[in-house]
């Protein structure tokens, strides 16, 4: 008869530890699976087959060590009494768990999945929000189904009590434990029945968030202002990004001569891949001027991505575009203070202070198109921040101006 056990394996990991495994011998052949648990000897008591009470996490991994063995458990003596070949390896293969069973083992595939598709900032992003929930649970991993309602409240409170996170940036933290969740349902892995996400469990609703440009007045200054290297750079890559209707800057350092034909910019937008084409106001044509080259290399407009060899690795195009954006910031500000705008100003302030000056002044079904918005009530949605003359009109009609 095949007898179950869970022991710490002889291999040692770099950092010291040693991995937890269900052990199963039949007729003197062992078979071993692996829970991707790892622990210092200390920590481990052998005789009790569980974690040591001195581990900051014992409760959760002794429940975790309980669970599998009585699933293995269960699996044996189903195979037993069904007549089945229940050697050491059968057992293993019948009660291995799927890869990326665990979270951790999912958000490993999403990641890698991002990095494929060339999702550089989404990779950076979403890794960094991973690392937090791992740091959360003492470094160890987690089943879907131990992934409780009390136990994201926990981890919501930890963010705001940790990283004095802002509302937003915590239901962006529990976005994508929903997201790994959902792929692993997709895949077939986990259950619906525990999933913590929804009606009457943990709700998802992202907040309100303060959107605003800068005044005419300003822009002005910015346009006007004496500057020189890379904060005139910085000035004219902005400032072409506003002219284009607020293009984003992304799209704009991707920007080819071979876009740009009869007085009219035509390209694919990165954001949401919809292709489209925009007048080029004289404003901008002028800005263009000034990046003329004989051979551009890449055939590109803007310097930043030339430093590349080919522009078909996307997950490397949008490594150097987020660098570029981060160096174009800085020099932004730079210009900004020189030309006396107190207000923080990013490359992407452009598209709202685009967004702001034209609020009154175009209608929403000509922004859709400008924007490229698929659906006209994202469009009112976004421009809702930047539209502010009803009410103050109707604050002026009760309290007087």
């Amino acid at each position: 008869m095949a007898s179950l056990k869970v022991v710490l394996r002889k291999k040692e990991n770099k950092d010291g530890t040693f991995p937890l495994a269900i052990r199963i011998t039949k007729d003197g052949k062992s078979s071993y699976i692996y829970l991707g648990q790892n622990l210092h000897p200390n920590e481990w008591d052998d005789k009790k087959q569980q974690v040591k009470k001195s581990h900051p996490n014992a409760t959760r991994l002794n429940n975790l060590i309980l669970k599998r063995k009585a699933e293995a458990n269960d699996t044996l003596i189903d195979m037993q009494t069904k007549g089945k070949d229940a050697s050491a390896g059968a057992v293993k293969k019948q009660i291995k768990p799927k890869d990326g069973v665990s979270f951790f083992a999912q958000s490993k595939v999403f990641l890698d999945n991002m990095r494929k598709a060339g999702k550089y900032n989404r990779v950076v992003t979403e890794e960094c929000r991973i690392k937090r929930f791992r740091l959360f649970l003492d470094d160890a991993d987690i089943a879907f189904g131990d992934i409780s309602v009390p136990l994201l409240n926990r981890y919501a409170a930890w963010l705001k009590g940790e990283y004095n996170l802002a509302e937003r940036s915590i239901v962006n933290n529990l976005m994508i434990i929903r997201t790994i969740y959902n792929q692993a349902i997709a895949a077939q892995i986990v259950d619906t029945k525990t999933y913590p996400f929804g009606k009457g469990k943990i709700s998802i609703k992202l907040p309100d968030s303060a959107k605003a440009g800068i005044t005419t007045d300003e822009l002005h200054r910015l346009e006007t202002v004496e500057l020189s290297g890379l904060e005139d750079h910085a000035r004219n890559v902005w400032l072409f990004s506003f002219y284009i209707a607020g293009m984003r800057v992304s799209d704009v350092l991707r920007l080819k001569w071979a876009d740009i034909a009869d007085g009219r910019i035509s390209y694919v937008m990165g954001k949401n891949n919809k292709a489209g084409s925009v007048k080029i106001p004289d404003k901008a044509l002028a800005l263009l001027d000034k990046y003329k080259e004989e051979k551009p290399k890449l055939g590109l407009v803007f310097p930043e991505l030339k430093i590349l060899d080919t522009l078909q690795d996307t997950y490397e195009v949008q490594r150097k575009i987020s660098y570029a954006i981060k160096q174009l910031n800085k020099y932004i500000e730079r210009a900004a203070a020189k030309a006396k705008i107190e207000k923080k100003i990013t490359c992407h302030i452009s598209r709202h202070t685009f967004a702001q000056i034209a609020a009154d002044k175009v209608p929403v079904q000509i922004l859709q198109k400008l924007y490229r918005h698929s659906n006209i009530s994202t469009t009112m949605g976004y421009q809702s921040n930047f539209t502010t003359k009803h009410t103050d009109d109707a604050l002026d009609a009760v309290i007087g101006k």
